[in-house]
């Protein structure tokens, strides 16, 4: 059974699954789904496109160098078929996928790292900007340490006043 990748989106094409498109020099694309095709037919480049796998890797979304990727690739040279080999090969795609696993949450965590920072201090922006609607003003008055931190007391005591 073999699985083929889509031209489009990268993603894999199941046998008796997707479309397949010759053109005129004999080039076959194949495609997993007709969004694929109808973006291949309207000329757009996947690399643009911000859903396809070729996009997430020229913008750092994805790993695009790892010696796991070199077992993806497709071989036409037809092999002997050997039991022992076979159950070598079986045993060492389940190590290689751990690995991938691995580098790939790796790779994920290193994106995010300065994330959370940002996260937060976006919210207290938010919540500094818009705190007149979390608490009534009157109540922010009597006890203004209910939902702000110290800094941003003075702050919204200048506003109210005016």
């Amino acid at each position: 059974m073999r699985l083929e990748k889509c031209w489009f989106c990268s993603s894999t094409v199941y046998p008796g699954h997707g479309i397949q498109f010759v053109r005129n020099d004999a080039k076959i694309f194949r495609f997993c789904r007709s969004k694929c095709h109808k973006n291949f037919k309207m000329k757009r480049n996947p690399r643009k496109v911000k859903w396809t796998k070729a996009y997430r890797r020229v913008h750092g979304k994805d790993m695009t160098q790892d010696a796991t990727f070199e077992f993806e690739r497709k071989r036409n040279r037809p092999e002997r078929y050997d039991r022992h080999v076979a159950e070598e090969t079986l045993k060492a795609i389940k190590k290689i996928d751990k690995v991938r696993v691995d580098r790939e949450a790796r790779h994920y965590a290193k994106r995010m790292k300065g994330k959370k920072a940002q996260v937060q201090k976006e919210a207290a922006n938010e919540l500094e900007q818009s705190i007149h609607m979390v608490k009534a003003p009157a109540a922010l008055q009597k006890e203004p340490s209910l939902t702000l931190p110290k800094v941003y007391q003075k702050q919204t005591e200048d506003r109210m006043v005016e």
